[in-house]
C-alpha cells in the first residue's frame, strides 16, 4: 500500500493558506535572483512555488542562476512543515487503517511531496506512535524539485524499496497529481476526498475508485487472511 501523507493521513495545514510561506520564499529568492518570472510571482502555494522556481531555474539566462536559492526555498517549506506537524491531527480512521494494514502484513510506504523529516515527526508523535508500522517514507527530494508528484519518481522509489511490481500496489491520494503519478508509475489508484467535485474529476481521469472515508478500505483489508 502506498499512501499520500497530507490529506489521507492528516490535514497538515488544516485548510490554512500557504500563501505567507510562498511570499517568504519569493522575498528570499528575489534577494538572490532578482526579478522573478510572472508565473512564480503569481503562485501562492508553498509546493507549487517550488515547482515553478525549478522551472525558472532551467530557463535560459545570460548568467546562470545560483542553485542555492532553490535549496533555501525548499528549506523554508520544510521548516513550515515541521511547525505544522506539531498541531496536526490524524485524519479520521487513518490510524485504524495503518493498524489494520500492519495486522494483515500489508507493507505500507508513505509517498509524499512533503519532506521526510516532518512526516516521521508526525508518525512518532505522542498521539500517533505508528512509526514502526510504516515500512518507509518517500518524501520530497530536496535536491531535485522536479521529482515532486505528479512526477512518478517517489512512487517508483517506493516500488523499488518494496521490490514489488506496479500492478501489485495501490496508491491512495487526495490530489489529481497523486492520480497522475500513479498512472505514470502504472499502479492502481484509490482517490480519497470529501469533495464531490474532486471525486468526479478523479473518476473522469481514470481513478480505479474514489472513497470519502477510510472505513470501507479498513473493512476490505480486515477481510484479508491473517498472516499469523
Amino acid at each position: 500500500m502506498l499512501l499520500d501523507f497530507d490529506g489521507p493521513v492528516t490535514d497538515l495545514f488544516r485548510d490554512r493558506s500557504t500563501a505567507p510561506v510562498a511570499e517568504r520564499i519569493k522575498e528570499t529568492v528575489r534577494s538572490v535572483w532578482g526579478t522573478l518570472d510572472p508565473d512564480v510571482e503569481a503562485c501562492d502555494d508553498s509546493h507549487g512555488i517550488l515547482r515553478r522556481l525549478r522551472d525558472m531555474f532551467d530557463r535560459p539566462t545570460p548568467e546562470p542562476r545560483d542553485p542555492r536559492a532553490l535549496l533555501e526555498a525548499e528549506r523554508i517549506v520544510t521548516e513550515y512543515e515541521y511547525e505544522a506537524v506539531k498541531s496536526a491531527e490524524p485524519a479520521p480512521h487513518a490510524l485504524g487503517l495503518i493498524d489494520m494494514l500492519f495486522a494483515r502484513g500489508v507493507p505500507l510506504v508513505i509517498v509524499s511531496n512533503n519532506a521526510d523529516g516532518p512526516i516521521w515527526e508526525f508518525l512518532k508523535g505522542g498521539n500517533v506512535q505508528r512509526q514502526e508500522k510504516v515500512d518507509a517514507v518517500m518524501g520530497r527530494d530536496p535536491l531535485e524539485l522536479r521529482h515532486m508528484k505528479p512526477n512518478p519518481y517517489s512512487v517508483n522509489r517506493a516500488l523499488k524499496h518494496l521490490g514489488m511490481r506496479p500492478e501489485w500496489c495501490l496508491l491512495i491520494g487526495d490530489q489529481l497529481t497523486d492520480l497522475k503519478a500513479a498512472q505514470e508509475a502504472r499502479t492502481s489508484f484509490l482517490g480519497y476526498t470529501q469533495s464531490s467535485k474532486r471525486a468526479t474529476e478523479m473518476e473522469n481521469l481514470g481513478a480505479n475508485c474514489v472513497i470519502s472515508s477510510h472505513e470501507p478500505l479498513i473493512e476490505t483489508v480486515k477481510s484479508l487472511p491473517n498472516p499469523n
